[in-house]
């Protein structure tokens, strides 16, 4: 079963249900329990329209819905404009949704979690966690901006803020290897670029660019992570690197900084370094400083103390993590490297063991599992 197919197809099938007047939450609906039926019928029956397939079928059970309920009998007029069977014709609506989504009805942080749910094809739980929310509290928003939303015609696009943010989040999570959205988050990110003259959809782009170039570097044969310090630096790819810091140059001389082109110039500073230890840390601390004025975002703090930490130490690095919540995600792995750095063994392999059990995913589990093993075996001796 081809889920990247399934998800590719996921936001045509839903422009096309969109478009012909069904509004966003019974579309969605519609798609989700075609895919199920794709997931089902597929394996042994392979459509030779894919996207027909679940056109077809996504309508059908929009019909089946609108039958059932006595207070959708009006939608039963569309009962004549059912696709007729053959290939669908092929329009990539994603962009369009992403706006859509962020209708002006719904706060920005609710339109987020749609988007990133009906659209991006993220689970709760991804969402959940990019949030920093426990997963019952995203569901409950998601549900909500359903309902809001629901009965709602999407003639009032949400604004380009919103629509960068989840941009970010599905690249975040493609990133992260748990589900591969990064380059469909760049492919958009670029037509964003291409239609809207505006720096931080410039300084988005850049930053994607930047981070996806160290891709191939951040994992070991056996899947294991690569840290920053120790990745094969002649495995980035070098005209990605390029392209990102000359669309960063030309954002940032508009003298309009916002915060993904603050991160962007975080991320050039690691591509311009030919090795870990001539790595610009001041200036890297300098940047986060500009991103915390920027932005609200914890995480920020957080990865400014470990700058701090290579900057002007490991100490200064421990004091400034010490004013960080400890409750945020990665806390204990950070505080982990710092009392490494400052000559604590003992400590520092607690710390890698105990984050280890907190850790989102199986590769971080084992990082910092080996971490805390290489630790332990070095005081033994």
């Amino acid at each position: 079963m081809d889920e990247t197919l399934l998800r590719s197809l996921t936001p045509s099938v839903l422009g096309i249900l969109v478009r012909r007047g069904i509004d966003f939450a019974a579309a969605e609906d519609a798609v989700q329990d075609a895919l199920v039926e794709a997931v089902r019928v597929w394996p042994a029956d392979p459509p030779r329209d894919p996207l027909g397939w679940l056109t077809t079928v996504a309508w059908r059970r929009f019909l089946d819905a609108a039958r059932a309920d006595a207070a959708r009998r009006r939608r039963e007029d569309l009962v004549d404009e059912e696709p007729a069977p053959g290939p669908a014709p092929t329009v990539d609506d994603t962009l369009q949704l992403y706006f859509l989504c962020a209708h002006p009805s719904l706060t920005p942080s609710s339109a987020v979690a749609l988007t990133l749910r009906a659209v991006g094809g993220l689970t709760t739980r991804q969402i959940a966690h990019a949030y920093l929310v426990p997963e019952a509290t995203m569901a409950q928003r998601i549900s909500r901006a359903k309902r809001t939303v629901s009965g709602l015609r999407f003639d009032r696009p949400g604004d380009v803020a919103t629509v960068l943010r989840v941009l970010y989040l599905v690249f975040n999570e493609g990133y992260s290897g748990d589900v591969d959205l990064a380059a469909e988050a760049i492919r958009l990110t670029r037509q964003l670029t291409a239609a809207i003259d505006h720096a931080e959809v410039a300084g988005l782009l850049a930053l994607m660019l930047l981070h996806h170039a160290r891709r191939a570097a951040r994992t070991a044969p056996d899947g294991s992570l690569v840290p920053l310090a120790e990745q094969d630096r002649s495995r980035w790819d070098t005209r990605s690197i390029a392209e990102g810091v000359e669309i960063l140059q030309a954002a940032l001389a508009r003298d309009q900084l916002g915060e993904f082109q603050a991160q962007a110039a975080i991320a050039a500073l690691h591509a311009d370094a030919p090795t870990a230890a001539e790595t610009d840390w001041v200036q890297i601390v300098e940047w986060y400083d500009e991103l915390a004025r920027l932005t609200a975002n914890p995480v920020v703090r957080l990865n400014r103390a470990v700058a701090v930490g290579e900057a002007d130490g490991p100490r200064a690095g421990l004091t400034a993590l010490a004013a960080v919540d400890d409750a945020l995600p990665r806390y204990t792995a950070v505080a982990a490297y710092l009392h490494e750095r400052d000559g604590d063994p003992a400590t520092a392999a607690r710390l890698y063991a105990e984050a280890a059990q907190q850790a989102p995913n199986l590769a971080e589990r084992d990082h910092l599992t080996r971490q805390a093993a290489r630790l332990n075996a070095l005081r033994r001796r």
